[in-house]
């Protein structure tokens, strides 16, 4: 094998994650990806934070606009106990509103190589359809990757840090030296295809995401363009061998069994050729990684973790793993932050990410109190003879599964049961979407699990909208990012707020 090729940065996977780490601060990057671009990928639906704030970042906001994605002001869902669809905008957070309230429906394929090709125009080295191999270490540290290229020759790499954005299907992950953990609740498989022709929700929310759950799992229905839209099933895995069996089939099914999705496609043709032609299934089992960096290397993206995808928190999370790593890996090259230090914030704010998410999504799911619905098997699951909330709560609190608990399982219970009865309740008193626009889900936003939800969010659109900011630390001893959110610096040495 050659003498191994030096840079600063390897990026392992040219997706949202790795297409975060751009080269604007002098480093020399080179990101290896085993596809060439563009490639199909699914997680349609995108946050705020990531169109107004990672974008804007990277400086590929205006190409994306325009690109003439699908605007979507928020999410429409038929959910929980009542019968009438509710919308969620996010217009109705406080620091969300104003002209970027809103985000995007994206054809991955489109989205991804724009992000790919900023990337490469900000200096990163890529190479497509080159997979990479292995890890190579240096003693206890990551040092660089083998990788084979197009030719098939296997050549080495070698960089100060590597980041692993390879998504879930690669073994990179290992070398850092963790293992990955599975919730024991989020286990579903999603089945999915594409129609020509289905019906849209009433304007200005017509390029709303719809998740409308039946009597089997949940249904997602994403406006792609005025023709096109994205349906996919989302099932348990007790559905597996039915999905196996006739994925088609599964999928139609599960239309006929949810009627606002049934009605919207009355008269719609799925598409049977070309990239959306085919019917896939994923696997969507919600996981952490017990560690997300080690000496030389970093995870981000679906490499790192990934939560159930009812909230479209795929990407976000995908480009905030990326951000995060990336002022990590710029304070450390710079000489500015010991190592430990700056990766110890970058785990602690995916951490937290993650676990808000989580705990956002348990309180979610536990709106719908009907005992029959799969969603809410817990009991089953864990063959506990308790209830089902205290099943559900055991469960989702680390108490029965593996999951890494932040606080004491007894205390999380109670915060995923507080937090459910918050937002059923904000839920409630909003009521329906009965309002063209939908908004009067004020009372959503005000529910503690929404916002904290919203908070990292909020600060990362501010950034973007707003350009230099100050912020308090976001975990209690931590580092905050610098004025242009590039890289972290001690709290004690950020400019007072409104001089930057």
């Amino acid at each position: 094998m050659s003498v191994p090729e030096q840079f600063d940065v390897i990026v392992v996977g040219g997706g949202p994650a790795g297409s975060t780490l751009i080269a604007d601060q002098g480093h020399r990057v080179v990101l290896v990806d085993k596809q060439s671009f563009p490639r199909y990928q699914i997680g349609e639906s995108l946050l705020p934070a990531t169109v107004h704030g990672v974008c804007r970042l990277l400086g590929v906001e205006d190409e994306v606009r325009a690109a003439g994605f699908t605007v979507k002001r928020g999410g429409s869902f038929r959910w929980g106990t009542s019968p009438e669809p509710w919308n969620f905008l996010f217009a109705l957070s406080p620091e969300l509103s104003g002209p970027t309230s809103y985000a995007y429906q994206v054809d991955r394929m489109t989205f991804d190589h724009l992000l790919l090709k900023n990337a490469a125009r900000h200096g990163v080295d890529v190479r497509e359809e080159s997979p990479a191999l292995a890890a190579v270490t240096d003693g206890e540290r990551v040092s660089g990757i083998r990788y084979t290229d197009p030719g098939g020759r296997e050549r080495e790499l070698a960089a100060r840090w590597v980041v692993d954005a390879s998504g879930n299907g690669s073994r990179l992950h290992a070398a850092a030296g963790g293992r990955r953990q599975y919730s024991e609740f989020f286990q579903n498989l999603a089945v999915f295809g594409y129609f020509e022709g289905g019906g849209r929700l009433p304007a200005p929310d017509s390029g709303n995401i719809l998740c409308a759950a039946f009597d089997e799992g949940w249904l997602w229905y994403i406006p792609l363009s005025d023709t096109l839209t994205s349906v996919g099933a989302v099932l348990n895995r007790g559905q597996a061998a039915r999905i196996s069996a006739d994925r088609e089939r599964t999928l139609m099914e599960s239309i006929q069994r949810c009627a606002i999705v049934r009605d919207m496609l009355g008269g719609a043709v799925r598409v049977t050729e070309g990239t959306y032609g085919e019917i896939r299934v994923r696997k969507d089992y919600s996981y952490a990684d017990t560690r997300f960096w080690a000496p030389g290397i970093a995870l981000a993206g679906d490499a790192a973790c990934f939560i159930d995808p009812v909230f479209s928190t795929g990407v976000h999370l995908a480009t905030y793993g990326g951000l995060l790593a990336a002022r990590s890996v710029n304070s450390v090259l710079a000489g500015e932050l010991p190592e430990e230090r700056a990766f110890g914030e970058f785990e602690a704010r995916y951490r937290r990410e993650y676990a808000v998410f989580y705990e956002f999504l348990a309180a979610f799911y536990d709106m719908q109190q009907h005992e029959d619905s799969y969603f809410w098997k817990a009991r089953k699951v864990t063959n506990m003879r308790a209830g089902d909330m205290e099943a559900f709560t055991t469960l989702v609190a680390g108490a029965y599964s593996a999951e890494a608990a932040l606080v004491r399982p007894d205390t999380l219970a109670e915060r995923f049961s507080a937090s459910s009865a918050d937002l059923a309740g904000a839920v409630e008193r909003t009521g329906a979407a009965r309002t063209p626009s939908g908004e009067r889900m004020t009372e959503l936003f005000r529910a503690p699990v929404v916002a904290d939800v919203m908070t990292e969010m909020n600060q990362i659109q501010r950034r973007g909208v707003g350009g230099a900011i100050t912020e308090p630390p976001l975990i209690e001893g931590g580092l905050v990012p610098s004025p242009d959110g590039r890289r972290w610096i001690e709290p004690d040495t950020a400019p007072a707020a409104g001089t930057a």
